[in-house]
């Protein structure tokens, strides 16, 4: 893989969470576009070298071009603990006390289980929308979602977010405290 950084952003050894699941960063290496094969191209999703230095040279940040070699890690931990809908007593209550703890810290009041009943109600609704009908703005709503997601309860879409069966579960745990 090749991006154009100033400064790169990732470092050998580190991980990144992604669709596909944990992606380990094995180097990241300065080089020149005439360092760049038609093999590195190839490997690289493009039909050619010409295709990837034009793609690069289209990038809009300023840098130098740096070759990033990865490999999957594995899954992310979190499609295993999201797809967990057996559970026990303690830990929905676990799960309640820790968005308990999230809405106590939070500087504009509790959110979590607004959150988690609007993406029940509306799973695939773009988080624009979402956000929109919670008078907020997109990007902080979608780091409310991700903490959700850290939980193992929401998953993401390819457009959208739905409730995982861990989330479902906590859903009815918690209506069932109210009722």
């Amino acid at each position: 893989m090749f991006r154009v950084w100033g400064k790169p952003p990732v470092r050998a050894g580190s991980t990144q969470r992604t669709w596909a699941g944990i992606i380990v960063i094995d180097s990241v290496t300065a080089v020149a576009p005439e360092e760049i094969t038609e093999e590195d191209a190839l490997r690289s999703g493009f039909d050619g070298r010409a295709a990837l230095l034009t793609a690069l040279s289209k990038s809009r940040k300023e840098g130098g071009y740096h070759r990033v070699m990865l490999h999957l890690g594995g899954p992310d931990p979190r499609a295993e603990l999201a797809a967990n809908d057996d559970l026990t007593d303690q830990e929905l209550a676990d799960l309640k006390a820790s968005l308990d703890g999230i809405d106590a810290r939070s500087r504009r009041g509790p959110w979590t289980r607004e959150v988690l009943r609007l993406i029940e109600e509306n799973p695939g609704l773009r988080a624009m929308d979402l956000a929109e009908q919670l008078g907020r703005d997109r990007l902080p709503f979608k780091a409310d979602v991700r903490r959700l997601k850290a939980l193992g309860l929401t998953e993401s879409l390819e457009t959208g977010y739905r409730l995982s069966p861990r989330g479902k579960a906590l859903m009815t745990y918690l209506r069932s405290l109210s009722g």
